[in-house]
């Protein structure tokens, strides 16, 4: 069963090609979907040329609707989502995200970083459910609903949807010098913060 990879992205110019060139170099590299969410800066290129196929939006829609219309894309079943600024990223925590999907053992992955930086091994460890790094079945992701009003809540409400079920099985993966780049770090301190928070509120909403 083959796999699609797909990266939702909103201004990462500097940091989606490193993202999207792991994934070409992997087994899932028949089907790699980069989702442009009204990206201003030079997102959907640079994706373009690292091999991707890209969606470009015309506005911003929230990463959950982002993620709705990649998969609407998407050929195969086994779907495994990736954050665009993610660093250290490498084709073993792909597959260690898959493999057990391939196996027919869960229906759903979430990966947790492990040594990479304090800051978000922290955060991961204490909200494993936040993560962006995941695969999971495409009928079960298209069977949650308001997936394109959740926005940075989308992985908030694809864990409440597997802990309301008494069928569906999910486990966590341990993915070891894998981090990610901050919203302060990419924005500035004050501006960060505050996008921060707008985050922490969308994904209030959808943790119950």
């Amino acid at each position: 069963m083959s796999v699609s990879v797909i990266i939702p992205a909103y201004n990462e110019e500097p940091r989606i090609a490193e993202v999207v060139e792991v994934v070409m170099t992997s087994p899932y590299h028949r089907d790699v979907i980069v989702v442009s969410d009204g990206s201003t800066d030079s997102t959907a290129v640079v994706a373009k040329q690292a091999g991707a196929s890209v969606v470009e939006l015309p506005t911003n829609i929230g990463k959950g609707g982002a993620m709705k219309v990649g998969v609407q894309e998407a050929k195969y079943e086994i779907l495994l989502f990736l954050d665009a600024d993610l660093m250290g990223l490498k084709r073993e925590h792909l597959q260690s995200l898959v493999e057990p999907l391939l196996k027919g053992n869960v229906e759903m992955t979430v990966g947790v970083f492990e040594r990479g930086r304090l800051a978000t091994d922290l955060g991961q460890l204490i909200t494993p459910y936040l993560s962006g790094q995941r695969a999971v079945l495409k009928s079960i992701f298209l069977n949650v609903s308001e997936l394109e009003a959740s926005r940075y809540g989308v992985e908030a409400a694809l864990t409440q949807h597997f802990r309301r079920s008494q069928s569906l099985r999910k486990i966590e993966v341990l993915l070891p010098d894998l981090t990610h780049m901050m919203k302060e770090e990419k924005l500035g301190l004050l501006k960060g913060f505050k996008e921060r928070m707008k985050m922490y509120w969308e994904i209030a909403k959808w943790v119950k």
